[in-house]
């Protein structure tokens, strides 16, 4: 895998480690919540589950996502770049299912999607 690409896999982990911590950490915070279109207090406090659910799921993502870079090789370039497959999946998910939120999948799934080109190409 090219440097340019284990880059752009890199900024696709630290992005969905930073989801991680909104999602699992700071989910209670209201600059948090309403991130995620959440309203108030009542709306939080009944999202607040599967929340921290989905920041778990974004957490293994970026431990896959870094950790195959680390582990590097054929075996540790695949991990990554499924990590990267699942996250740009999510990001097509997440704008299908709300047309508002076309910022964030652009911002969760272009990171991913780029390194997946560019390793594909070299």
């Amino acid at each position: 895998m090219s440097l340019i690409a284990q880059v752009f896999v890199v900024i696709a982990g630290v992005f969905h480690l930073f989801v991680f911590a909104m999602e699992s950490l700071l989910f209670r915070k209201p600059s948090t919540y309403r991130r995620f279109l959440v309203k108030d207090d009542t709306e939080m406090a009944a999202a607040r589950p599967w929340a921290f659910n989905q920041g778990f799921y974004n957490l293994f993502l970026a431990v896959g996502a870094l950790g195959g870079l680390i582990w590097g090789g054929d075996k540790g370039h695949a991990i990554a770049l499924f990590a990267c497959a699942c996250m740009a999946g999510a990001g097509v998910v997440l704008v299908a299912s709300d047309r508002r939120m076309v910022r964030a999948a652009a911002t969760q799934a272009v990171p991913p999607i780029v390194a997946l080109v560019l390793a594909a190409l070299t």
